[in-house]
Parts: structure tokens; C-alpha cells; sequence
């Protein structure tokens, strides 16, 4: 099995940063050439790295160092009073675990959400060719989490399981339900399903301090941030 000491890595030209405009970004990517496996993933996935359809990739950035992977340490989160309202407030939810792939069903829901919450963004227009090449992968142990409210698909969160934890790669929900806070419940269901497989870690992705797209992570502490080459725990 390799290792991410003997992967390649490729870093992409400077381009405009979808999260803080004045900045300029680029993306360090392992090699797409090499096999990618979940050990394997999950030894960079320690290192800050995500995945995006089949591809790893972390910030690479000259001039900012904006970017902070985070991750929750399970044995040590509590959900405070509004984690226990939204819990509450869901409860009529029902939640499965079902195999990733493509569906008219999701897609109908992903195509909502994306018009309707990043609109402003590179992902607008969603379209079925970005909906896989974004969210499934072919070599990565990915399940989709399916929220149903009297049977009607209203989100569902890809999760990939890694040896130490799961990474909760995206969610998206039906923007007409806001007051449910479904990004939040579905951070919580992952939460609890770490808990009850005796898992350490729910991987969050990048945390900007200064992006209001990315001030949900900083609700669930404590936040574990990796910086400088280690994880530092942030109350």
C-alpha cells in the first residue's frame, strides 16, 4: 500500500478565491494518476487534505493561510441548547443510510438548493455532471445520509469512513425549510453515528474565521484546528 510519503502532488495556477474576493487561491492536488484508497485518504486526511469526486486536495495558498482544516474530537463535544432544539425540533425526521449514486429524487434536491444558496458561486448552475464528478467517487468508502420527512427527501449528507473517523464531505437540503437548521442536524446525526461506532473524529473540512459561508463549523466545539503540522485543540 502506498503511502502519502510517496505520492506526487500537484499544485494548481493562481485563481480567484470563491470565499474571501480579495484573495488570490491555488490547490495542491495529489496525483490522480496514483491509486487512492481509504488508508490511504485517511493518512491525508491527518494532513489537512479533502476529497472532491475522485480527486484530494488541500489550500495552497502564498499569501494566506486562511484556510484551517477542523475536526471534532467526538469524546469531547456536547451539544449545547440550540444542538438540542434543532435535535428536538427534527425529531419526525427519519434517517437512513443508503448506498451514494445519482437519482432524479437527489438530484431534484441538490438543483434547489444549489439555485437557491450558492447562486453567487462557481457551483451555479448545478447540473448531473457536476452533481457526480463533485460528490462520488470510485474508490472512496462513501455512504449518503437521506433525511425523509413523511417520506419527501428533504437533505441528505455524503459521508466517507475513514480509519479514525468520518469526513462530512458535503450536505445539502431543501432550502425552503430553514427554520429546521438541516445543515446542523445532519452535522448531529454524524455526530451521534461516530458515537455509537466508537469513532474519534467528525472531519469538517476547511474553517475560514472571516467567511459567514463557513461560521456554522465554529457552533460545534470544541474545534480541533491543524496548523503548522498539528492538530491544536480550540475551545
Amino acid at each position: 500500500m502506498s503511502s502519502s510519503n510517496e505520492l506526487r502532488f500537484f499544485s494548481t495556477a493562481a485563481h480567484n478565491c470563491s470565499y474571501l474576493p480579495q484573495q488570490r487561491a491555488s490547490t495542491l492536488f495529489a496525483d490522480p494518476d496514483q491509486a487512492m484508497n481509504v488508508q490511504l485518504y485517511s493518512q491525508l486526511s491527518q494532513i489537512g487534505f479533502r476529497r472532491s469526486g475522485n480527486f484530494v486536495y488541500r489550500p495552497h495558498c502564498t499569501d494566506c493561510q486562511s484556510c484551517i482544516p477542523v475536526r471534532l474530537p467526538i469524546a469531547l463535544f456536547h451539544p449545547h441548547r440550540n444542538h438540542r432544539r434543532t435535535w428536538k425540533m427534527n425529531s419526525d425526521i427519519n434517517v437512513s443510510w443508503e448506498r451514494p449514486g445519482l437519482n432524479e429524487e437527489r438530484y431534484a434536491l441538490y438543483e434547489a438548493y444549489i439555485a437557491q444558496r450558492h447562486r453567487d458561486g462557481d457551483m451555479y448552475p448545478a447540473s448531473r455532471e457536476q452533481y457526480s464528478s463533485f460528490l462520488l467517487s470510485n474508490w472512496a468508502d462513501s455512504m449518503f445520509l437521506e433525511f425523509r420527512l413523511q417520506g419527501r427527501l428533504v437533505a441528505v449528507a455524503i459521508c466517507d469512513w475513514l480509519e479514525d473517523g468520518l469526513s462530512a464531505t458535503y450536505t445539502f437540503y431543501d432550502p425552503d425549510l430553514g427554520e429546521r437548521s438541516l445543515g446542523t442536524y445532519a452535522i448531529l446525526w454524524q455526530i451521534e453515528s461516530c458515537r455509537r461506532l466508537d469513532l474519534q473524529a467528525l472531519y469538517l473540512g476547511y474553517w475560514i474565521k472571516s467567511s459567514p459561508k463557513m461560521a456554522y463549523k465554529s457552533n460545534f466545539r470544541p474545534l480541533e484546528l491543524y496548523l503548522q503540522g498539528s492538530w491544536l485543540l480550540a475551545r
